[in-house]
């Protein structure tokens, strides 16, 4: 395996597209080595559809696409990104148990943290920001 993999996609900010970059994610993953039982797959999976839920939600059409990127390096940490060209930075809301919405930063941040990773939020250069998960590259079978 090469010391650094990529893999980007830019997609239309529309409910469709939270499919295609969880897609795009499973894909790439399993050309990696990660196996579909793995639970960093689902991990993963999870986290890009919130934050790509977030997305078309949230920039209330400031953003007309999104880009999902996908980093590995030295086969150690896996990188995960979505860049949107909105100027807001996320915020935390209060949630309630029995809200539908309002949780996704809360669950991102608690499933990374699981997987022994970190989130930052960096600003863009247009005005927009990328929201950057980063675990470590474990791709063994779940067990």
């Amino acid at each position: 395996m090469a010391d650094h993999q990529e893999a980007t996609i830019t997609l239309p900010t529309a409910p469709t597209s939270v499919t295609a970059a969880r897609r795009h994610v499973t894909d790439t993953l399993r050309a990696w080595g990660l196996p579909d039982g793995a639970d960093a797959m689902d991990v993963l999976r999870l986290i890009v559809s919130e934050l790509a839920t977030n997305v078309v939600q949230h920039t209330f059409g400031r953003s007309p696409g999104f880009t999902v990127d996908l980093r590995l390096e030295e086969a150690e940490r896996l990188r995960l990104g979505v860049t949107d060209s909105h100027p807001g930075r996320p915020r935390r809301q209060s949630a309630a148990a029995q809200q539908d919405h309002g949780r996704g930063l809360v669950v991102i941040r608690t499933l990374t943290a699981e997987s022994g990773g970190t989130v930052h939020v960096a600003p863009m250069p247009d005005g927009g920001k990328t929201i950057w998960v980063e675990i470590p590259w474990l791709p063994l079978p779940a067990g």
